[in-house]
Formats: C-alpha cells, sequence, structure tokens
C-alpha cells in the first residue's frame, strides 16, 4: 500500500536521509564533486525542516516505511527524491502525479529546475526546456541546468476521490450498510462511480457526477442478504478532517421498497 501525505517535523530525518543518501549515491554519476556538495549543502537539515514547517514537504510511505519525499513552493517543484534501494519502481512518477494535481487547482503550469538524473523522467512527462543556466560552484566548476516546465490540465473538482475507501460511520435505522460495508470510490474528471460490499450487502454499485465543490449526487444499486434489489438516490457533502481524511455527511432516499428516507456519514480509511 502506497500513501502520498503532508510531511512533519516528526518526518524530518526521514527525508533528510533520502535526500542526502540519493544524492550521495546518484549524483556522482553524472557531476564532478563540488556540484554534488553543492546539491548536498543546498538541501540541509535546516532548509527541509523549514519547508516542513510551511508544510511544502509530502513524503511517500510504502508499506508504512518512508521511501521517497516531494515539495513544491507555488507553481515551482523543488526537491523530489527517492530512496535509492526503492528507485526504478514508479514512485518518482507518483510523486510527480501528487504534485502536479496539488500545483493545478492553483496554477495552469508546473515548472522545475532538472538535473541531469531526473531530466529524463521530466521530458517524458511533457515538460519542456524553457531556459538554460549557469551556476558557478566551487573551483570554478560551473553547474549546468534547464529550467522546464509543463502545461497542467485545471483540476475539475476540489477533491479526488479516485481510489479511496470509505466505511459507514454513522446511518439511520433504515439503511443497510453498517460499520462492516467498505465502499471503493472511482473519479475520472467529474464522473463517479463505486463498489460495495460486507455487512448486510453482499454486492453494490453507485455511479454519479461530483461537482466542483466535491460535493457527489450519485444513484445506488445492490444486492443485499436477503437477495432483495435495492435502489437509491444519495446527495453527498464532503468535509476534510484534521487528519486530511475525507469525511462525507449523506441524504439519500431509497426508490423501490417504502421509498423511505436517511441520513448517513462515511469517512474515509
Amino acid at each position: 500500500m502506497k500513501e502520498y501525505i503532508c510531511a512533519t517535523t516528526k518526518d524530518l530525518d526521514s527525508v533528510f536521509g533520502i535526500v542526502q543518501s540519493s544524492i550521495k549515491e546518484i549524483y556522482p554519476q553524472y557531476y564532478p564533486k563540488e556540484v554534488v556538495d553543492f546539491f548536498s549543502d543546498l538541501h540541509s537539515k535546516e532548509s527541509i525542516l523549514k519547508d516542513i514547517e510551511d508544510e511544502l514537504v509530502g513524503i511517500l510511505q510504502v508499506d508504512g516505511k518512508c521511501v521517497g519525499t516531494g515539495c513544491y513552493k507555488d507553481n515551482h517543484i523543488t526537491r523530489v527524491y527517492i530512496e535509492p534501494a526503492y528507485q526504478k519502481k514508479g514512485y518518482g512518477s507518483y510523486i510527480m502525479d501528487c504534485l502536479e494535481k496539488n500545483i493545478s487547482l492553483n496554477y495552469s503550469s508546473a515548472v522545475l529546475d532538472a538535473s541531469l538524473p531526473a531530466s529524463h523522467l521530466y521530458s517524458s512527462r511533457g515538460y519542456e526546456t524553457i531556459e538554460h543556466c549557469k551556476y558557478p560552484v566551487e573551483n570554478d566548476v560551473i553547474l549546468v541546468y534547464e529550467v522546464m516546465e509543463k502545461a497542467l490540465s485545471k483540476n475539475e473538482t476540489r477533491i479526488d476521490y479516485n481510489g479511496k475507501k470509505f466505511v459507514p460511520l454513522i446511518n439511520t435505522e433504515n439503511g443497510e450498510v453498517d460499520g462492516n460495508t467498505v465502499f471503493i470510490y472511482h473519479q475520472s474528471g467529474t464522473d463517479f462511480s463505486a463498489e460495495y460490499s460486507g455487512g448486510e450487502v453482499k454486492t453494490g454499485f453507485m455511479v454519479g457526477k461530483v461537482d466542483a465543490a466535491g460535493e457527489l449526487d450519485f444513484y445506488y444499486e445492490h444486492l443485499n442478504l436477503d437477495d432483495e434489489i435495492r435502489a437509491g438516490k444519495c446527495h453527498s457533502v464532503p468535509t476534510i478532517k484534521d487528519n486530511g481524511k475525507i469525511e462525507l455527511h449523506e441524504k439519500w432516499q431509497w426508490l423501490n421498497g417504502d421509498c423511505s428516507k436517511g441520513e448517513s456519514v462515511v469517512v474515509e480509511l
């Protein structure tokens, strides 16, 4: 299981270790010692701590282990590194997906300074060079790098539900889902779908739309343990909790049976 989350100060040593081990193991294959030392000094523990405190740094956890990090300010991606043992597994691309999605909420393009080890990845993602730059380091050595930019598609919704899992926290008595029911959500643009099962539900499906604020309107249909087909419609309003998880407050109505109405709260796992 992988998860990209906002870093906190307790993650400082992990982030610093990933950045420094990547620089010291990978960069000597591309740069002279003076440039390697420059990058190592640039990404000091103090600079990383400041970015964490400004809530600019994310970490990628795989099965609970921190294996990568990303950072951005405004629309400028500034620090993407993967632990050397976990490179070439698609984790760098995954972090870039997350960074670009966040940036697209407020900007139409993303900009970065491309190091030689990562320039191929950026080019393959659609980044194009907009400026060639030179920067002097020690012993008259010149660091040559490129500033690259990529146009981003505007995120159509405030919340992206794709791949997220939810369970009911509260439900009125006329409902048929409970804490044993697991929902798996899918989203493409403003199109929404989900499947669910568990508790009184053998198998169920939902389909609907997401608006710009992240509110959901959908129809649901499932087969319950009594082999009855139940169907209904629902309007769901999201809130983001302090831990970053989504909580959905729902008003729904059965479209068969007694056609009663109800309310529920579901929370992201």
